[in-house]
């Protein structure tokens, strides 16, 4: 996930919030710097009027997603969310400053391909005998039924796809790619390709790397992948981003999307916040849109350790920089978007001996399945790193191969399974589909007591058979295939 260590990212910091008001909008005041902001339209409403008030008030709307009934708008006028307040607008909240870092628990570490050119392989994919993730969920045998259909389409909402690399040259849909960046489409390659980050690349790898005798194959290579670009050049997810993407996969039949990021920079969106409640809006409005669409969303739980269902002290957001950081309790009220929004598929991660990756976040009643992620910790006690413990995977640039660990790498193989689903039982909508990757899942049992593979990292898990670090189990490729 991109977010600093692991998942992470998207948006919000400062959020002003415009109220419901009657008057007329006010004269537009001083200039300042261009700022960007989301205006709702209230519910099930037309834009139209939220779009003439955005006009009297000095905004520009760049994009217009009547669908949720939100807009994103830029403006100079520093009064814009007081100009803006009135019939036809249920809130508005200033963006800037919200984008939230991808960042992956451990950064990329590059495979020594001479060290294992001659090791061979069985399945005649160069690097199979390295993947032990495919291994663990049973990809080989899945393969034997089948590999995806190729008019399977998953979104891959990150920081775009090398469409370059040899693992993946025939494997992306560039005619369902766009960059969302800024809450814009944007279907040009050069705007939906990798510029400073290889994480949607290796996220794609692990979905769809075709079967060639080269480098790795994915979970479901018969499937093409669609980079929907929604980290921008400095590696920010601003919620525009995300809820355009939301929107792109959704109106372009795309039955499974991967996000493997949080929206804000603080990483838990509370609705009581008014700083925040306007992010909550439109994204629940439009991960709502996509799933009435045929769409189903898998999101990584996040690299921060944290239980999800209980109450803690967040102190570490927001993390852009921007703003200070600031100690908050997290409340039944607060989320962490996407993955904890209703009808997602919610993924914690585990590393090699199936047990529960040192870095990843839990929660009774939140996380739905597990899947690998890696945990290059576990074998040294925390002492030192194990790269080929984490998930080998295509990176950018270069076309080569590399580790990453982290619930990012996890959610990738919960969407490249999906995809085998959907192949093997066509037209299954969203909540079917959760189902079957749920019941299908292997069981895995809560470790007894406090568990801490790395010191600094303890976790107490809950619940039986269905539980708190793994969910119904582990995500099985052969099983929903069969």
């Amino acid at each position: 996930m991109y977010k600093s260590r692991v998942i992470g990212v998207a948006s919000a910091a400062a959020l002003t919030i415009g109220l419901i008001g009657a008057a007329a909008a006010p004269a537009v005041a001083a200039t300042g710097p261009e700022t960007s902001y989301l205006v709702l339209a209230p519910q099930g409403k037309s834009v139209a009027k939220a779009e003439a008030r955005v006009a009297a008030a000095g905004g520009t709307v760049v994009a217009s997603y009547g669908q949720i009934g939100v807009l994103v708008v830029r403006s100079t006028n520093t009064a814009f969310a007081t100009a803006v307040a009135g019939a036809g607008v249920q809130s508005v909240a200033s963006t800037d400053g919200l984008g939230t870092t991808l960042v992956d628990d451990e950064e990329s570490v590059a495979l020594d391909a001479s060290a294992v050119e001659a090791a061979g392989d069985p399945t005649g994919e160069q690097y199979w005998n390295l993947q032990w993730d495919m291994q663990q969920i049973d990809v080989d045998q899945a393969h034997e039924i089948t590999t995806g259909d190729p008019s399977v389409v998953v979104g891959v909402l990150d920081s775009g796809i090398d469409a370059t690399h040899p693992d993946l040259a025939t494997q992306v849909a560039k005619d369902q790619s766009a960059s969302c960046i800024g809450g814009v489409v944007d279907t040009a390659e050069s705007a939906w390709s990798p510029s400073t980050s290889d994480h949607g690349t290796h996220v794609a790898g692990t979905i769809a790397a075709a079967i060639n005798g080269v480098g790795i194959v994915g979970v479901a290579p018969g499937v093409k992948v669609a980079s929907v670009k929604v980290v921008n050049d400095d590696g920010f997810i601003f919620p525009e981003a995300a809820i355009c993407g939301y929107l792109w996969a959704a109106d372009h039949d795309m039955p499974v999307t991967n996000n493997s990021y949080f929206i804000d920079p603080w990483e838990f969106n509370c609705v009581n916040d008014p700083r925040q409640r306007p992010v909550w809006q439109a994204v629940q409005r439009a991960l709502a849109y996509s799933t009435a669409q045929g769409t189903l969303t898998v999101a990584s739980a996040g690299n921060s350790n944290v239980d999800l269902q209980h109450k803690f002290v967040d102190s570490a957001s927001p993390n852009d920089g921007s703003y200070p950081v600031e100690d908050r309790t997290i409340t039944g009220a607060c989320r962490d978007l996407p993955a904890e929004a209703p009808g997602v598929v919610t993924v914690s991660a585990v590393g090699p001996t199936e047990l529960k990756s040192y870095y990843s976040s839990y929660g009774l009643g939140v996380v739905d399945v597990t899947a690998p992620g890696g945990d290059t910790r576990f074998r040294t006690g925390g002492a030192t790193s194990t790269p080929s413990d984490g998930v080998l995977s295509t990176t950018y640039p270069g076309g080569k191969w590399g580790y990453k660990q982290g619930t990012s790498m996890a959610g990738p193989h919960v969407a490249g399974v999906a995809a085998l689903a959907v192949s093997a039982h066509p037209g299954m909508k969203p909540g079917a589909l959760a189902s079957l990757l749920e019941r299908t899942a292997e069981a895995l049992p809560c470790p007894v007591g406090v568990y801490e593979p790395r010191p600094g990292y303890p976790a107490v898990c809950t619940g039986g058979e269905r539980n708190g670090f793994y969910g119904a189990g582990n995500i099985n490729a052969l099983n929903v295939v069969q």
